[in-house]
């Protein structure tokens, strides 16, 4: 059982409640505090635009201006790998090759910084602030993080988005069913199983899912489905016209304890 002191957090709701399976039945609002409002001209705009192509566009522009990623940009660089390196997109690409890539560490720390929910895994078990892996954990995020334009305020506004637009489409939705691809439940953190095909377990800080039940089946023999609450959705991959993330159609999830139910063929 982890012992250590409880993180602090820049959100609405302290982390014990985040994680909780209570949350998870019945889900509020989650915000990054400060964000909406030192970006609300912004939200003004997108409230102003009717299509999703309209405020995909936007918020792309907005994130180029907000965080300077084009003066990042030479004429000696056409690809603009330049700013790539210090755009969020690098961060959610390399998540998309390796959750446990250095840029994975930095969206497992995003999670942590602001909602105060530590990895449970990285590069393996983390069952302790205390623990080596932890320590390897910070090593990666903290050189991955180095030289990079406010990566964490990029990842506030990404997910102020992300929550802007799911309710714009569904004022009323307030879970996305979800599917995960595994091998077998013995890496998991199986906290009570109900019933045969129900359990619940505790997931990592950030998780990756897919809506399509078929294309679960890809990463696993077995599938996990989870009712998602909205509020815990970092980024949907369906959402970006970025060519860099052209495709790929994850689902970022933040973790807690959920009841998942077994899938099968």
């Amino acid at each position: 059982m982890n012992q250590d002191p409880p993180l602090s957090n820049r959100c609405n709701l302290p982390p014990w409640k985040i994680v909780s399976r209570e949350f998870n039945a019945s889900p509020k609002p989650l915000h990054i505090q400060g964000i909406r409002q030192t970006h609300r001209h912004f939200f003004r705009r997108l409230a102003n635009l009717d299509t999703w192509a309209e405020r995909a566009n936007c918020y792309e522009d907005y994130m180029e201006v907000a965080f300077c990623l084009t003066q990042w940009r030479r004429e000696n660089d056409p690809t603009g790998k330049l700013s790539l390196k210090h755009s969020y997109l690098r961060f959610l690409r390399g998540w998309l090759f390796n959750s446990d890539s250095p840029e994975g560490a930095v969206l497992k720390g995003w999670v942590e910084k602001r909602l105060g929910i530590p990895p449970t895994y990285h590069n393996g078990p983390i069952a302790s602030r205390r623990d080596e892996a932890y320590a390897d954990y910070m090593g990666q995020r903290l050189n991955a993080m180095a030289r990079t334009n406010a990566i964490f305020s990029q990842l506030d506004l990404l997910y102020e988005f992300v929550q802007y637009e799911l309710k714009r489409r569904d004022p009323q939705c307030t879970h996305i069913t979800l599917y995960r691809g595994i091998y077998d439940l013995d890496g998991h953190d199986v906290l009570e199983r109900i019933e045969p095909d129900k359990i619940v377990l505790r997931l990592n800080n950030l998780n990756s899912f897919t809506r399509d039940f078929e294309r679960a089946w890809e990463f696993g023999t077995q599938v996990i489905e989870v009712d998602v609450p909205v509020p815990k959705i970092f980024f949907d991959g369906s959402f970006l016209h970025s060519s860099i993330l052209q495709g790929e159609e994850e689902v970022l999830v933040i973790g807690g304890e959920y009841l998942g139910k077994l899938r099968y063929y």
